[in-house]
């Protein structure tokens, strides 16, 4: 996910955006403590994401 999309979505797509990718993550972290995954690079970028989303919801905020 782009920064600059990030930055265009209003707060509430932010809150939905977050909330799926957190599901996301949590499903996939499952699945790979189960089986490996084949990508496991996906974990980091929907970590990465989840902290670009945080981060510009606190640039927002103040």
């Amino acid at each position: 996910m782009n920064v600059e999309d990030i930055r265009k979505m209003s707060a509430e797509d932010l809150l939905k955006t977050d909330t799926d990718l957190r599901e996301e993550l949590s499903k996939l972290t499952f699945q790979h403590r189960i089986r490996p995954l084949e990508d496991t690079s996906r974990l980091l970028k929907i970590r990465r994401d989840i902290a670009r989303i945080a981060t510009i919801q606190k640039q927002t905020a103040s």
